[in-house]
């Protein structure tokens, strides 16, 4: 288990680099392979946004672990994951989202990162999930051990379930040192009105969405409305929940998407949410390396121009 002023050393001598601006964004352009953490032999830079409660830097592509890393040991699918981990490290993403309902991530992610020496700084953002102080407690402190970490990034409410009650909780472990930030999640639109009502009455860091070419319904008010509250945004669900790469998959790629360095329909995907300066980090979910180096590679290149967007929106 890392220790809690070892990690706040690696953080602390981690290297931010100036800030510019890409698609209407902050970001940095120079950013450590390792955002905060231990740079990869080899690895590359990936823009960042910043989160605005914190003037911190977070890389705009991360990794999703719901399924592919509910895995056991010992089998082909967990064999694989070191080598996303390898993908995600190596293009400079550092984001690794899970949660207690996503069976065997969290224990699967902290074993992968503990056998690593020294155990890479990864930005690790887990959930709370159940009713009652006490039973949040139990559950968090299950992720702390499951994790093998001392400190957690971000810990968010999983649907906002109890929220009123974890928030609490949340703030006190926060000013412990326990966490470094605070969020909400949902996955549905049908919860908007209740995460506008939550974001204009109570101070957070971090808001967890569904936003895809396909799911466009936090454009109109809840995007915004995190924009102005200065609340940073992961979009969970990029793909649209899969659907659309399945419906786009016979469809051939606009002819300039390779001038938007993008080689697939995923990569465009994660190029429309990006379009969006509201959106801080994506986290697309998979247990392939391919496609974790595939996904990381879509934070470069040029941002889509509105025109791109436009056609993007009229083809799904």
């Amino acid at each position: 288990m890392i220790s809690l002023s070892r990690r706040r050393m690696l953080r602390l001598g981690a290297a931010w680099a100036a800030c510019g601006v890409l698609g209407g964004s902050v970001v940095s352009v120079g950013a450590s392979a390792a955002a905060g953490g231990q740079p990869i032999p080899g690895g590359k830079t990936m823009p960042t946004r910043i989160i605005p409660s914190s003037g911190e830097a977070l890389p705009v592509i991360g990794l999703g672990t719901y399924r592919g890393f509910d895995v056991s040991p010992g089998g082909a699918d967990y064999a694989r994951l070191p080598a996303v981990l390898d993908a995600l490290f190596a293009a400079g993403g550092t984001v690794i989202d899970s949660s207690p309902m996503y069976g065997l991530a969290e224990r699967t992610v902290g074993a992968l990162l503990s056998e690593r020496h020294p155990r890479p700084a990864a930005f690790i953002a887990t959930k709370v999930w159940t009713s009652g102080r006490e039973a949040g407690i139990r559950q968090m402190n299950d992720s702390f051990r499951l994790l093998q970490t001392d400190i957690i990034d971000l810990m968010q409410i999983h649907n906002l379930l109890d929220w009123r009650t974890h928030l609490p909780t949340l703030r006190d472990m926060k000013a412990a040192g326990r966490i470094r930030y605070i969020g909400v999640t949902h996955y549905s639109s049908s919860a908007y009105d209740a995460l506008e009502s939550v974001l204009n009455t109570t101070p957070l860091d971090f808001l967890q969405i569904n936003y895809a070419l396909d799911d466009r319904a936090a454009e109109k008010r809840l995007l915004p409305l995190a924009r102005d509250k200065g609340v940073a945004v992961i979009c969970n669900t990029p793909f649209g929940g899969g659907g659309l790469l399945r419906r786009l998959a016979s469809t051939p790629l606009p002819g300039w998407a390779g001038e938007a360095g993008a080689v697939s329909w995923a990569q465009l995907a994660l190029k429309f949410i990006l379009a969006n300066p509201a959106i801080t980090c994506g986290i697309p979910g998979t247990g392939n390396p391919k496609n974790m180096a595939e996904n990381a590679a879509a934070a470069s290149g040029p941002a889509l121009s509105p025109a791109q967007l436009r056609e993007l929106i009229a083809l799904a």
